[in-house]
């Protein structure tokens, strides 16, 4: 277990470490990296908005996180709980393990992710596109 938690901890470390760097560089030189969907076909994928959702999150600007990015916005804590309980199975008994609840769950988050990723590209639903 404490080898496990050492790893956990030393790739966390590694990737606030680099979270902290991008937004460092996105927020000085408004440099962000684009998305490869979007270049490639033109259409708003159903990340878009990630970077500029987190760094509203960061500055405590919900308002403005739930613009970039309303369906990620409001399904993050059900991500965050799934990966947590994920993260807990790891570092405590060394696998990772889903009940059937949390498995139903998953799928249904990736479902409503792909009904987004298309709808947010319909003339009606500008709306739901990324501002900015």
């Amino acid at each position: 277990m404490k080898k496990r938690l050492l790893k956990f901890s030393t790739a966390a470390i590694i990737l606030v470490a680099a979270g902290v760097l991008y937004y460092l560089i996105v927020s000085f030189t408004g440099f962000a990296i684009p998305c490869v969907f979007r270049k490639i076909t033109g259409f708003y994928c159903p990340g878009c908005g990630v970077t500029g959702m987190l760094t509203h999150i960061l500055r405590l600007d919900y308002k403005g996180a739930f613009e970039c990015n309303q369906v990620l916005f409001v399904i993050s804590p059900f991500i965050l709980y799934l990966l947590g309980k994920m993260l807990y199975g790891y570092i405590r008994y060394g696998r990772l393990t889903l009940k059937k609840f949390d498995t139903v769950l998953t799928f249904v988050l990736i479902g409503i992710l792909l009904v987004f990723g298309v709808v947010r590209n319909l003339p009606p639903f500008d709306f739901l596109r990324p501002y900015g």
